[in-house]
Order: C-alpha cells, then structure tokens, then sequence
C-alpha cells in the first residue's frame, strides 16, 4: 500500500510551501490539470492559478501533465505559456519518462502534484518522485468516480485521512 501513500498531503496548490521545495533542492515541478488546477468543465485556467504558476516558474520548471487530450490541455494553459504532456496515461511511466529524457532532470529532482492517488500519486510513487496530495476543487467527472471508490479502500488501509493535512520533507 505504500504505493499508494503520498509524501505530503494538503489542502490545494496554493497550500504547500514551495521555497521548503526549493531549498530542498527540488527543481521540476509536475502538475496535474483535472480538479487540480481546474475545475474539469473549465475551459481556461483561471487568473488566480494562471498568475500563480507564472510565479512558480521564476524557481521551478512547471509541467502539467494530463491524461486529457491535447485540444484540452492547450486550451486550458494557453495564457500561461508553461509546458504540458497530454494523454499521459498516469499511472503508467509515459509522462515521468518524458519529461525526464526533454530537461534531463534526475527524479530526485521532480515533485508530482495532484488530486487522484491512483493516478497522480501512484505514478510519482513508483519513480521515487515527491508525490503531493491535494483535495479535488469540484465534484469528480463519472470517469473518476471508480478510482475514488479504490481511493477509499486504500486511504483507510493507508491512514490517510482527507482533511487531515500533512508533510513528511
């Protein structure tokens, strides 16, 4: 199950304390689109997250990675200017492998933000990346809603409790 167990869990993006990531030495950061940074019916990033990943990457490559297609995925960063991996097929290693081979970054170096643990979480998890939980900002899409069930399954074997925040850096 430790797999399934994120590094770090906490309320949203804007949450987690990105100078302790950069002092660590993290250098890439790697997020997840989908009730992440967006609602999924949202069509365009909105100006707060927009302004805040432009800030991000001041001290961090910023990448979204999204199983989504690429029409979705460039629609929705296209004020930001930051670059994506659509169709990622999280959990397999398609989108770690290739954002690896483009900056030449060690895993070690890479940070995995997400709201879905048998996607975001697992996939970091399995290259040894910081995997970082967040809450979903809206309701899930029907598509989602089998890998929530798993997630219920796994959080209470796991001890993760939603709502009770963490961080183990």
């Amino acid at each position: 199950m430790k797999k399934y167990k994120p590094k770090m869990y906490q309320k949203d993006i804007f949450s987690i304390n990105y100078n302790k990531l950069k002092d660590k030495g993290y250098k890439l950061l790697i997020f997840d689109l989908d009730n992440t940074l967006g609602r999924p019916t949202d069509v365009i990033c909105s100006k707060e997250v927009s302004d805040f990943l432009k800030k991000l990457m001041n001290d961090f490559i910023v990448i979204v990675s999204s199983n989504s297609r690429k029409i979705r995925v460039s629609k929705f960063l296209e004020n930001i200017k930051c670059d994506y991996v659509y169709f990622s097929l999280k959990p397999t290693l398609r989108c770690i492998r290739k954002i690896r081979k483009k900056y030449k970054i060690d895993y070690k170096d890479m940070v995995i933000i997400g709201d879905q643990i048998m996607t975001d979480i697992l996939t970091g998890n399995r290259r040894n990346l910081l995997t970082i939980l967040i809450d979903p900002i809206s309701e899930d899409l029907k598509i989602t809603s089998l890998n929530r069930k798993i997630e219920k399954v796994i959080n209470k074997k796991n001890n993760l409790i939603r709502g009770k925040y963490y961080e183990e850096i």
